[in-house]
């Protein structure tokens, strides 16, 4: 028997390799299919089915692909309606993969379809759980997601998540091992762990959400308290994962496609206003950068940044990607529903400067320099952290405008002021800077470091009591 996590952090995700005398399945894959599809050709194994634990809304799933490629079945859980062939499957329902079987076990509450898979050896044994977004670590999912109009609210899933919690989940073993479909960083909870499994009866100790004494009122009051709205590429994704989309083969081929400076410089110019993504490093964006692009770095929450703020999944992407990875950059686009890239600027920045394209600076100020300057006269400073952030402690004076939700809010800001941004430390504000300054802020500046470094200066902070 062989189970495989493989983790994706830049969206916090956990898809699952299963197999089993030559026979595998995979449960919640990536878009791309290679991962799985190399683990079967090494075990000389073929994939039986492709498994989904709901539909996904962070992430466009590679259930189309992955089937095509291998044959395998899709399957959903009950009441789920695909625009593709899949398999709906029944509450209990058993599957067979090799020596192992895995039991559909109807889950609602996160959605209406969730459904986890429970795993049993050829023995008999629950020896694991592939819980989907019913059950993290420390956390359960939002209920939140799937409402529909005059018909269900947040409360009315929430309940059911109680009742699939308590009634189908926390009377198995203790010694079973939970696999979530996501880990911390991901807005598919609020208090997920760092860590990506453990056994269910840790979970009945320390999950808040699967304590023994809780009502139905206090974990509907729990669970639904805090929520904070869901990115804006949420329900487009969702979409995506129920009536299909492009093969990652095309979408490759489409945004592979190199361009001149020239060429770049002309398809910047195009009627249907192209996104344009610098994802380099900060350093590299901050020293030199093509007028007008937005950044959002590779080595930071790169695809789930990117959704929230350009939910516009049709919007046409020109891309400049460190070198050599390119490809890496428009794959990982893809993971959350950007299939419109057209090309990435060939030879990068310094083939644009080569060619006579101007190019921008980012201004920056120190922790030491931007502390002399406020005290000498108080300046305008914007923390684009988040609430929570914000509330646990900021400097004296500063405007929060979290970055999430920056696209709306800028137009009440002063676009002619002269604002200094920080995050924690350093690339959420620079995102806002890139943001702000393609909506015609002209006075912005950077803080190295971000409120960790700032802190550390003598400026005055603003703490709870």
């Amino acid at each position: 028997m062989i189970i495989e996590q493989i983790y994706t952090g830049c969206i916090s995700e956990a898809s699952y390799y299963i197999e089993s005398k030559g026979e595998a399945a995979v449960i919640d894959p990536l878009r791309e299919s290679f991962p799985y599809l190399e683990r079967a050709e090494k075990g000389n194994a073929k994939i039986k089915y492709v498994f989904e634990t709901h539909f996904h809304a962070d992430f466009v799933s590679g259930h189309l692909d992955l089937a095509q490629k291998s044959g395998g079945v899709i399957v959903y859980g009950p009441g789920a309606e695909t625009g593709f062939d899949a398999l709906s499957a029944r509450d209990n329902q058993t599957f067979r993969v090799g020596d192992l079987t895995i039991v559909a076990l109807h889950t609602p509450g996160h959605t209406l379809e969730s459904t986890c898979w429970l795993l049993r050896t050829s023995e008999g044994k629950d020896y694991c759980l592939f819980s989907g977004d019913t059950l993290f670590i420390g956390d359960v999912g939002r209920p939140d997601l799937a409402q529909k109009a005059n018909e269900l609210t947040q409360e009315d899933l929430a309940g059911m998540l109680f009742d699939s919690l308590r009634n189908r989940i926390m009377p198995l073993a203790d010694d079973l091992i939970i696999y979530p479909a996501h880990g911390a960083g991901s807005a598919c909870g609020k208090k997920m762990s760092s860590e990506t499994f453990a056994n269910l009866g840790d979970q009945k100790k320390y999950n808040y959400a699967l304590r023994a004494d809780m009502s139905r009122e206090e974990f509907i009051r729990e669970v639904t308290d805090g929520l904070e709205p869901p990115p804006a590429y949420f329900p487009e994704n969702v979409r995506l994962n129920k009536e299909g989309y492009e093969s990652l083969d095309q979408v490759m081929l489409r945004g592979l496609h190199p361009l001149s400076a020239q060429e770049f410089a002309a398809q910047m110019k195009g009627p249907d206003q192209p996104l344009v993504l610098d994802t380099r490093s900060i350093s590299d964006f901050t020293n030199s950068h093509v007028p007008g692009s937005i950044f959002i770095g590779l080595d930071g929450s790169f695809a789930p940044w990117v959704g929230s703020l350009f939910p516009d999944l049709e919007r046409p992407v020109l891309v400049i990607a460190p070198e050599n990875r390119e490809e890496e950059t428009v794959r990982r686009l893809s993971r959350v529903g950007y299939d419109n890239t057209r090309g990435y600027l060939a030879g990068g920045v310094s083939a644009w400067q080569k060619a006579g394209m101007p190019v921008e600076k980012v201004p920056v100020l120190s922790p030491e320099q931007f502390a002399a300057l406020h005290r000498s006269s108080p300046v305008k400073t914007l923390d684009v952290r988040k609430p929570g952030e914000y509330d646990a402690g900021h400097i004296e004076g500063s405007l929060n405008a979290p970055l999430d939700y920056l696209q709306e809010n800028f137009i009440s800001l002063d676009p002619s002021a002269n604002w200094h941004l920080h995050c924690k430390g350093g690339y959420r504000s620079l995102i806002a800077w890139s943001v702000l300054r393609s909506k015609g802020f002209s006075n912005l500046v950077n803080l190295e470091g971000g409120y960790d470094a700032l802190i550390k200066t003598d400026l005055p902070v603003v703490q709870p009591v």
